[in-house]
């Protein structure tokens, strides 16, 4: 922990008083010298986080879209410096948008690079419509929870792999089908599926490989895995691709649309303090998080 400076804010900033922070993946792979460390290098101090939810106390001189006191939340600069683990964040006003009254600090920050991420992947990047058949890998997590109610709305049909204990969660999502990865082979049950969301990577791509229909297609979310998954996945007649959210203010909206109408819940498993952040990090690294976790300021 250390003392600095309020941020200054440029003329397309505001600043933002946050009440909760977001904790992913992608912060302890950052941390460890992977993730975004490689566009951080040059930063000192590093500030690690992106997921942000708070009131707006000021606004750069071409703010348009937001004013003092509006509430609001956002995933800020990724890929980027988005300092996000402080009590005060500099925001451009393209990378947050208002927050639900009916959701808390709390479900707003976590709803933001998760969600983002799986909103991202579904809508634009594999264009999910009605009746496709996605597969969701480890679909008590993170992205996983968010991608099944997502893609439960755009009309698909579901099948979610995790682990035993979490199976009503999946299930509860909108999930029609639940695999239990520590005892079923999901490529033995699985096959003709329109759409795989890999968040795991390495050997879960290949076997992914073989429950798709000939044109399905495979998005990879973990970097430095399955590198060549684009060129792999062509040999057998399918699409495969990485992927890397971005930043962006629409997105948010239309993600605070669907929180607002209650068609896209956040499930907050546990919320920490500023000063239990080490603990937070922990609980991500054990790989078993269900849902989100959060800080609350």
């Amino acid at each position: 922990m250390a003392d600095l400076p309020v941020p200054e804010i440029s003329d397309n900033e505001v600043l933002i008083k946050s009440e909760a922070i977001g904790i992913n993946p992608i912060d302890i792979k950052t941390r460890k010298g992977r993730g975004a460390a490689g566009i951080l290098k040059e930063f000192d101090p590093i500030i690690l986080g992106w997921d942000i939810a708070g009131t707006i106390i000021g606004t750069g001189k071409k703010v348009s879209a937001f004013k003092k006191g509006d509430v609001v939340f956002g995933m800020i600069n990724f890929p980027g410096h988005g300092k996000a683990y402080a009590e005060y964040v500099a925001a451009n006003e393209a990378h947050i948008t208002l927050k639900p009254k009916n959701i808390s600090y709390e479900e707003a920050a976590a709803a933001s690079l998760a969600a983002m991420t799986a909103w991202q992947i579904l809508k634009e990047k594999a264009g999910i419509k009605h009746g496709d058949r996605v597969l969701i890998h480890s679909a008590a997590g993170g992205v996983g929870h968010y991608a099944v109610q997502m893609s439960g709305y755009l009309g698909a049909d579901v099948t979610g792999t995790g682990s035993e204990k979490n199976k009503n969660f999946i299930l509860g999502l909108g999930a029609s089908k639940f695999i239990d990865y520590e005892k079923e082979r999901f490529e033995d049950l699985l096959h003709d599926m329109d759409f795989v969301l890999d968040s795991i990577g390495d050997e879960y791509t290949t076997r992914s490989f073989k429950v798709l229909k000939k044109g399905g297609k495979i998005i990879c979310m973990p970097s430095g895995t399955s590198e060549n998954i684009t060129e792999e996945a062509a040999r057998l007649g399918l699409i495969g691709d990485h992927f890397r959210v971005q930043s962006n203010s629409r997105n948010m909206k239309e993600i605070s649309d669907l929180l607002e109408k209650g068609i896209v819940k956040s499930y907050v498993s546990k919320s920490f303090s500023l000063d239990e952040i080490q603990a937070a990090h922990q609980q991500i690294e054990t790989g078993k998080t269900k849902g989100k976790i959060v800080i609350k300021l």
